[in-house]
């Protein structure tokens, strides 16, 4: 394992204005106010956090600008922002307002270019790719889009590698499996990512105790996000790193 810090990363999925979570991408519940809740996770002690418009792309409308801005103002450590990212337009208004890194997913399957031309306009450092991977019945990992609506037939380790080769500084993987579920994460598909790639893999889908995270980041992942179980209230951020380092896994205290 790497010595470098291992990152914990508080998601907020955002519709209509408020932050919501689900279990496997249905039945949402309320979560509170995004701009309340970010401040919250920035003196909590979190290492970023990742903001992602949920029904952007799925409604084909652009990500919400102004609850971002808003958002930057209030939060003092890196914010990634997905969701409805289709140009690099969309990028630059976003990074314009104080988001730090941005997530493509949609987009980046139907036009894989796009991350070629992101990561040569704003660095491959700003650029974070959203891999949503399912396990199919032949026992692989299919590339899933439109929140996780559409399986779109592509191979997960093929198209880790591909968006690795265009310039991803980062992957996102989620597995639709276990999101929102608690269970734990896949920690099958994200080993396989993690030794694929030389590139952060943010694991993603299925926290549900501190020993979940620390599998993640004992199979390879560079960082653990997680939700409900931070906006619940369930897990203390600081008490979560204190029992990773006591665990020997570095964490910025």
């Amino acid at each position: 394992m790497s010595n470098f810090a291992k990152r914990i990363i508080p998601c907020l999925d955002v519709k209509d204005g408020r932050v919501v979570k689900g279990v496997n991408f249905v039945g949402l519940r309320d979560a509170g106010n995004p701009v309340k809740v970010a401040k919250r996770y920035n003196d909590e002690g979190a290492d970023e956090i990742t903001f992602l418009d949920i029904t952007a792309s799925h409604e084909n409308r652009d990500t919400i600008v102004d609850i971002v801005k808003n958002v930057a103002k209030e939060v003092f450590i890196p914010l990634t922002v997905g969701g409805g990212i289709r140009k690099l337009d969309d990028i630059y208004n976003l990074l314009n307002v104080g988001c730090d890194k941005v997530s493509v997913n949609s987009s980046a399957v139907v036009n894989p270019n796009f991350i070629d031309e992101s990561a040569k306009r704003f660095g491959s450092q700003c650029i974070v790719v959203a891999i949503d991977v399912k396990k199919v019945q032949d026992g692989s990992y299919h590339v899933f889009v439109k929140g996780g609506r559409e399986d779109t037939g592509l191979d997960a380790l093929k198209w880790a590698k591909e968006v690795y080769d265009r310039g991803a500084g980062e992957i996102l993987l989620t597995s639709m499996d276990t999101d929102g579920a608690k269970t734990g994460f896949e920690l099958n598909i994200t080993e396989k990512v993690s030794s694929l790639v030389d590139i952060p893999v943010i694991a993603s889908g299925g926290a549900g105790t501190m020993q979940h995270i620390k599998e993640a980041f004992e199979h390879g992942a560079s960082a653990a996000l997680a939700a409900s179980i931070f906006h619940f209230k369930e897990i203390d951020i600081m008490d979560l790193k204190k029992y990773l380092r006591d665990n020997n896994i570095p964490v910025r205290i």
